[in-house]
């Protein structure tokens, strides 16, 4: 292990970070905060740059990273990145328990959006932006950022660093260098953000006459002044695929129009970003021939329609009544939402009926497509994996059958199926560890009081809590069910089921093996 290596890359992240809390810090500024709110970020600023500045003295010996390194690396970057993004809530005050604030920003930058806030109109505008901003700059991957900046080497330490960072099996540039290749990332990445932000700025975004009926004229006139600030805020969201709350109800008080816009952004969000290289080098023809492409559209459609039918067709009674456009929308938006984990609701999922609300749980599971700022599984590996199964199924019957299955175009090697099968059974082993372990927490069997539009309600903390808890946090959902549901927290649980659930989405973001290589000791031996 190379630690003076290590430690000038971390040193960059650093002062990357510092560099990036300007804009909170410059939030301050615009809304006029108190002197206490400046500090909070202009302390972690200065103790970011000094010791990112002290970790680029030593030289380190070799400049070439192996993999274990880089992988290594990855997850050391994200806990430090943590750490110290969690300082400013800490000293506004805005999050006192260190803890807490933790599972907030490693929620912000894995872009998972659970949070443990109980009242979001307490927050300050420069929390409220640290956090949703914390969505975009986790979305594409922090280290992938950095290799815009860093020399490109020819021992593959680029290649691992993108590898370790990048959602989804199978990594690799869509051009001949990296650095071209995440500078074209980053350009899509920033120019779908910014046509976001002009879009929802063209329309009043939140609904001035329920906001009114429900939270009073005061607070939807200040809500309705913010028009440009929580255009920013959603598009962060969106663009991450995070889904952090910044007004009471998520998107429950957003215009249809806007509503349908996150959708369809989330959608596109939630696709491999190396098929929008190819729309603009005009090779249409070979997005449409993606396999993973086509299968991402099918489930969404499939899954939209179980949940719009159920809704309209009243399968089982429910509170809300809904006509035909506000099932479909609600039904395209909860699906786009938790299939791309990005969470942002616009209505009480938790007392749909039991057909909409299982569809929601299985693409939670599955996720969106590899390559994008999405977590679940992925589509990708679903399909090599049933793909998989069929191939060892039709062994079983003949052992001289030869496997001629393919995905992308490409042959389905044995070695490829088998770590899929690895990542799954890793998948579900660590999603069953977090569900035991979250047990012994003593809010199971609370009772929870539940405030939302389809009226309040109670729920008893109990398995499914904890079950959806576990699945949100290690997909990087954000809401999940009953005491954990979209118009809930997780403020209830202690400390330690705290730390659990924030390990479980830096494990689900940097999906298991970075984060089980950094706690593995022949890492840490010297090379």
């Amino acid at each position: 292990m190379e630690y003076k290596k290590l430690g000038k890359i971390l040193g960059k992240i650093m002062i990357l970070e510092a560099i990036l809390m300007l804009a909170p810090l410059t939030i301050c500024f615009i809304y006029q905060e108190s002197f206490i709110h400046v500090l909070a970020f202009l302390i972690p600023i200065i103790a970011l740059t000094a010791i990112g500045f002290l970790l680029q003295k030593p030289k380190p010996e070799r400049n070439n990273l192996y993999q274990k390194e880089g992988f290594a690396l990855t997850a050391m970057v994200w806990i430090i990145m943590t750490l110290f993004g969690a300082i400013p809530f800490v000293i506004n005050g805005d999050i006192p328990n260190y803890v807490d604030a933790c599972f907030e920003m490693m929620s912000g930058f894995t872009t998972t959006g659970s949070s443990v806030i109980t009242d979001i109109t307490a927050l300050s505008h420069s929390t409220l932006f640290w956090r949703s901003f914390s969505h975009w700059i986790g979305g594409m991957g922090i280290l992938v950022f950095v290799l815009i900046f860093i020399p490109e080497s020819d021992d593959g330490s680029s290649m691992h660093l993108l590898r370790a960072e990048s959602p989804g099996p199978q990594v690799g540039k869509i051009v001949s260098k990296m650095k071209v290749t995440t500078r074209i990332l980053y350009l899509i990445y920033l120019g779908m953000t910014a046509l976001q932000i002009i879009i929802l700025c063209c329309d009043p975004i939140t609904d001035y006459t329920a906001m009114c009926n429900d939270l009073g004229a005061e607070a939807a006139n200040a809500y309705r002044d913010d028009k440009v600030f929580h255009a920013f805020l959603t598009t962060f969201g969106c663009a991450g695929t995070g889904g952090f709350g910044f007004v009471p109800g998520s998107m429950e008080y957003f215009t249809p129009f806007a509503q349908y816009v996150v959708s369809v952004f989330l959608i596109l969000f939630g696709c491999n970003f190396s098929l929008y290289y190819l729309l603009l080098i005009g090779k249409v023809r070979d997005v449409l021939r993606s396999e993973e492409f086509r299968c991402y559209f099918l489930i969404v459609g499939a899954a939209v329609g179980f949940v719009f039918l159920s809704l309209v067709g009243k399968i089982e009674a429910f509170p809300q009544i809904y006509n035909a456009e506000e099932s479909f929308r609600h039904s395209l938006f909860q699906i786009s939402s938790l299939m791309t984990t990005a969470g942002y609701t616009t209505t009480d999922y938790n007392v749909w009926p039991m057909l909409a609300k299982t569809t929601l749980i299985m693409v939670m599971f599955i996720g969106a497509m590899a390559g994008s700022t999405a977590g679940g599984i992925k589509v990708s590996r679903i399909v090599m994996a049933m793909k998989g199964a069929y191939i060892n199924v039709r062994k079983l019957i003949n052992p001289r059958y030869v496997p001629k299955e393919k995905f992308e175009g490409k042959t389905l090697e044995q070695k490829t199926i088998n770590d899929v099968f690895a990542f799954i059974t890793l998948y579900f082993f660590i999603f069953l560890a977090g569900i035991f372990l979250l047990s012994f927490d003593g809010v199971n069997g609370t009772v929870v009081q539940i405030a939302s539009d389809a009226g309040n309600y109670e729920v008893k903390h109990g398995f499914f809590s904890n079950f959806s808890a576990v699945l949100t946090c290690i997909s990087n959902v954000g809401p999940a069910f009953e005491a954990v549901g979209p118009y809930s927290s997780f403020a209830g649980y202690n400390d330690f089921s705290t730390v659990i659930l924030t390990f479980l989405m830096m494990l689900g973001r940097l999906e298991i093996l970075p984060v089980l290589i950094l706690f593995n000791r022949r890492t840490w031996k010297k090379v």
